[in-house]
């Protein structure tokens, strides 16, 4: 795609530079349009990735201000990276789109509703103990969703919340930072694990059952200090100063652990996560201060199946007979580009493994979208569970809390049962570990006789 920057801007700013040799990689082929949810569902140009790019082409191009016509087709997209996996051409759309919407952030005054839900979303999820007490707030707003979904401007987003807020109760967390869980017998390797910041309250057995399985792997667990939140969601907001903020702390926090009794890894079990974490290096390369650091801790980055795949856990011998449809994570599957690794480990721990169809297309949460766009959400949504229905599982495993919440809603709004859980939660049980408590729920585990204590 040809370009026509002027050279002392993109000599004076170096992200400008990046994009506009990114844009530059592009020959308009269309090629990406074919997998991108948005343009699936609209069927409009301005939402596949090909439009979006000559949106944002002309807006940093003429150093003009975001206007209303191309942020509402780039909030439209879901930063999926279907379209990455797609493109013959290599166009790192990841780094061309967060570039545009921190741009979008900094030119474009957003209507009152659009700022305000914006401005909650980034103070509340990032922090675990805010995050509790609006869940607390939500049910006891769940009975008035119907008439909040009413109020002009901000009702579907308000009612999207409340809808997506889980409606049992909760365990509560029991790790805590600073705590060490030592491996069993011979120590092999010694990681960091992410303790993320949404997934802990939604569903803190995951990153149980991980420290489990990796401690019965001989693998020593630490939970550093002073690490938050990746940033993944105010980055995806294009709220660069916060994302930026919320990196530092992470990259300070395991640098202490690198530098001390060092890391063989650092161990992520949401992938939304691990797609940024491991764009730290991007994100900080012209930072003298932090380039070095950021780039060492996205070099040992690894979500929780591919470390898995790399210790070479033993095969079990006999198979459980319980099919599991494994739906890949669009931040796993694209973002990272792990995509046979987990379904192997799956197999080899004694389950039934099925491909869903389009299985490349996004579920509908994508981070904050399913509240951003509640209706594109919902249909990515409800067809994602269609597809799912068709290969008729016994349970569904992702590698994402976003997509575990958004696909059980979906589940349950269709009457479909399976259990939905995390990849890991799936593995620490075939090794020895206990049931996890979605499958304890159910029919299907008493059917199955559960294989496991």
């Amino acid at each position: 795609m040809k370009t026509e920057f002027a050279p002392e801007r993109l000599a004076a700013d170096p992200k400008l530079a990046t994009s506009e040799k990114i844009l530059r990689t592009c020959v308009h082929c269309g090629f990406c349009n074919a997998t991108c949810p948005t343009y699936l569902l609209l069927g409009d140009e301005l939402d596949g990735p090909r439009g979006r790019i000559y949106l944002m082409k002309e807006m940093l191009e003429e150093d003009k201000p975001a206007n209303e016509e191309v942020v509402t087709h780039v909030d439209r997209c879901l930063s999926c990276l279907s379209c990455m996996s797609t493109c013959p051409s290599g166009v790192h759309y990841m780094h061309l789109v967060d570039h545009a919407r921190a741009y979008i952030e900094e030119t474009y005054r957003r209507p009152w509703h659009d700022r305000l839900i914006r401005w909650v979303l980034s103070q509340v999820l990032p922090y675990p103990r805010r995050f509790r007490l609006a869940l607390l707030g939500a049910k006891l707003g769940r009975p008035f969703a119907g008439l909040l979904g009413a109020v002009p401007a901000i009702g579907p987003r308000l009612k999207a919340m409340l809808d997506l807020a889980p409606t049992g109760r909760r365990k509560r967390e029991m790790q805590k930072p600073g705590n060490m869980f030592p491996a069993a017998g011979t120590r092999r390797k010694r990681v960091a694990l992410l303790r993320n910041c949404a997934q802990p309250v939604l569903d803190p057995g995951i990153n149980e059952a991980t420290v489990r399985l990796l401690n019965r792997f001989g693998v020593e667990v630490v939970l550093p200090r002073g690490e938050g939140c990746c940033g993944a969601l105010v980055h995806h907001m294009g709220k660069d100063s916060a994302s930026h903020a919320a990196a530092t702390a992470n990259i300070d926090s395991w640098m202490r652990e690198i530098d001390g009794d060092g890391l063989d890894a650092i161990v992520i079990t949401a992938s939304g996560c691990g797609t940024t974490i491991k764009d730290y290096g991007h994100m900080f390369r012209d930072d003298p201060n932090y380039a070095d650091k950021a780039a060492r801790v996205s070099a040992i980055a690894k979500d929780i199946t591919e470390f898995l795949s790399e210790i070479e856990i033993e095969p079990i011998a006999e198979p459980q007979g319980i099919a599991v449809a494994y739906h890949s994570a669009c931040s796993m599957q694209h973002g990272q580009q792990l995509k046979d690794g987990p379904k192997r480990l799956l197999a080899a721990a004694g389950f039934t493994v099925k491909d869903v169809p389009e299985g490349h297309i996004c579920c509908g949460s994508a981070g904050v979208y399913n509240i951003l766009q509640p209706e594109i959400a919902t249909q990515l949504r409800d067809r994602k569970v269609d597809n799912i229905a068709q290969v008729r599982p016994d349970i569904v495993a992702t590698g994402n809390i976003g997509c575990i919440v958004q696909i059980s809603k979906g589940a349950e709004a269709k009457g479909f049962d399976p259990p939905i859980v995390h990849t890991v939660e799936l593995l620490d049980w075939a090794y020895g570990g206990p049931l996890p408590t979605k499958l304890a729920e159910t029919a299907m585990a008493k059917q199955a006789g559960v294989g496991r204590p």
